[in-house]
This record gives C-alpha cells, sequence and structure tokens, in this order.
C-alpha cells in the first residue's frame, strides 16, 4: 500500500512523479522513454530516481503500454 509518512515531500514521492507522466502521455497520447525522462527533467522536481518506480506505477495500474519495437509508452486511458 502506498502510504505517506511524515518524512515523504509530497512532491518527490511516487506518485508525484507519476502523476507529472501521467499527464503528458494523456497531452500526447504516446511518448518515446527517453522524451518522457526529458520532460520530467524539465520539471525540476527532481524525480529522476522515480523514474522507473512511476513508469512501474502506472503500467501496474493499466494506464500505459510499453511498446518495445518504438521505445514508447502509450497512454490507454480514455
Amino acid at each position: 500500500m502506498l502510504s505517506p509518512s511524515k518524512h515523504a515531500h509530497p512532491d518527490k514521492t511516487v506518485v508525484a512523479v507519476a502523476t507529472i507522466l501521467l499527464e503528458r502521455l494523456r497531452q500526447r497520447r504516446t511518448q518515446g522513454f527517453d522524451d518522457l525522462r526529458r520532460h520530467l527533467a524539465s520539471t525540476g522536481n527532481g524525480g529522476d530516481t522515480l523514474y522507473l518506480p512511476a513508469l512501474d506505477l502506472l503500467f501496474l495500474l493499466g494506464l500505459v503500454e510499453y511498446h518495445p519495437k518504438t521505445d514508447a509508452f502509450e497512454y490507454l486511458g480514455r
């Protein structure tokens, strides 16, 4: 279960980084792996270490699908 603690900064959690990635994917529908990483770096919240766990969370929730042929993620939500 994902639950906050008193030591977790709200902007530097897996859920916060996943939200940033999800917003980008909702706008663009399909986004490359490196393009998503660059977008996260440009937000300046220091979520580079949380990039892969955030993608894993989105994948486990069934919100994104990975296409290895194009090395891109596709947003599956509505």
